[in-house]
């Protein structure tokens, strides 16, 4: 699973020319839901969402995090995260999740946000979204769920 996470002073989405969602300060989060990917990759990565620390502190340094900021996110469902682009110019996406399931899986990521106390919008799965923001800094990450390891246990255990 993979998030592209931008710091945003504001953000919206725009579907069939009417805005769907929209916020002030907080995330914008591209999520991509990959061949493979689960419930541990959801949890893995919700956590790692909320508990970035990637706002700053009264000394400008970036240290707090949507928990302790109370800043909502925008998650926007985003396959071509998948895209690979290495061979060609056309980009191939077989390592995206298929969308019946990359949608159940970009669902329970809005839930666990919202589990741990954070508002969430999104945009409309599957559809052409016209996303707007505002990058604060500008800040920008990609976040990738760990693979899952030869011993059993769900990433990130």
């Amino acid at each position: 699973m993979r998030a592209l996470v931008q710091r945003v002073t504001e953000a919206s989405v725009v579907v069939a020319g009417e805005r769907v969602c929209a916020m002030g300060p907080g995330l914008l989060v591209l999520l991509g839901v990959g061949k493979g990917d689960g419930e541990a990759d959801v949890a893995w990565l919700a956590r790692k969402v909320t508990a970035l620390r990637v706002f700053e502190d009264a000394g400008g340094k970036m240290n707090l995090s949507l928990l302790q900021t109370h800043r909502a996110a925008v998650v926007v469902s985003q396959f071509t995260l998948y895209g690979d682009a290495r061979q060609g110019n056309r980009p191939a996406f077989v390592e995206a999740e298929e969308p019946a399931r990359a949608k159940a899986l970009y669902e329970r990521f809005c839930e666990a946000l919202r589990a741990d106390g954070i508002t969430v919008g999104t945009g409309v799965f599957a559809a052409d979204m016209k996303v707007r923001l505002v990058n604060d800094g500008p800040v920008t990450l990609m976040l990738e769920s760990p693979p899952a390891p030869t011993s059993g246990r769900p990433p990130g255990q």
